[in-house]
């Protein structure tokens, strides 16, 4: 056998290397009859089946963004933050170029905190444009949620350069906005650019949490981002409300 590295330099080579350079490992290795070798061979071809199914996933994702073609900026639109008791709530809008394929977009619930922060990275790199938009604790009490999370919406859309031709939303249509839209159900799930609007908007609203946790440190900001958990409940009626507490969300709990 012409090539004599020890089982622990090939394990190097395959933890290092990219899922486009394992099949030339496999075929380098698959003769070799060790048996923690064939083990590694056997992981590589399970990550290179699994690549495949979530390329096939991905292919499913742009049944929308085919569907709408003809369209020549499509945008994903979805919301984070409707339900927590303090914060905003933060609308993302993506464009993404014709026929991108970004692996591992989903909504964005369904992921990691660490893949969400990667998968936003692509998304800024890959992206045609992008943005967010927000809507106060202030402005929710003032005009309730659900138009807030509409002016939100309409925030992040008006910031995009070039504008949408078509809007791809998560099962909302948001009044006021002259563009073309496509309400779908579980879109974030559904479609590419929804997914990528999803991550982006859970990721920037995330971030700012955290930084509001380190103003607030009582109620666990980075951990419960303002949802209404057990700890965050019982910080709020030993401490009182914090400016960025909803007062409309809170009455229940506390006297706002």
């Amino acid at each position: 056998m012409g090539d004599v590295r020890s089982i622990g330099e090939i394990r190097g080579r395959f933890q290092a290397a990219c899922e486009d350079e394992l099949p030339e490992l496999i075929d380098a290795y698959e003769k070799d009859e060790r048996a923690g070798v064939q083990k590694m061979i056997e992981g590589a071809r399970k990550r290179l089946e699994a690549l495949e199914r979530e390329r096939v996933r991905i292919e499913k994702l742009r049944f929308y963004e085919e569907q709408y073609g003809e369209c020549e900026y499509i945008c994903g639109i979805d919301e984070v933050g409707r339900g927590p008791l303090a914060g905003p709530v933060v609308a993302g809008a993506v464009i993404l170029p014709k026929g991108c394929r970004i692996l591992y977009i989903n909504d964005s619930k369904q992921l990691s905190e660490k893949k969400r922060e990667e998968l936003y990275q692509v998304i800024q790199e890959k992206a045609l444009a992008c943005a967010v938009g927000y809507a106060t604790p202030e402005r929710i009490d003032e005009i309730n949620i659900l138009q807030a999370t509409y002016e939100a919406m309409r925030d992040a859309i008006d910031k995009l350069t070039p504008q949408p031709d078509i809007l791809l939303n998560d099962a909302v249509t948001i009044p006021g906005v002259s563009v073309r839209q496509v309400p779908i159900i579980k879109g974030d799930a559904k479609s590419i650019t929804i997914g990528a609007a999803s991550i982006l908007a859970k990721v920037v609203r995330d971030r700012l949490m955290v930084e509001y946790d380190k103003v607030f440190p009582q109620y666990d900001f980075a951990g419960n981002k303002g949802y209404g958990s057990a700890a965050h409940i019982q910080a709020l009626k030993k401490y009182g409300p914090t400016p960025i507490h909803r007062k409309s969300f809170i009455k229940n709990f506390v006297d706002p």
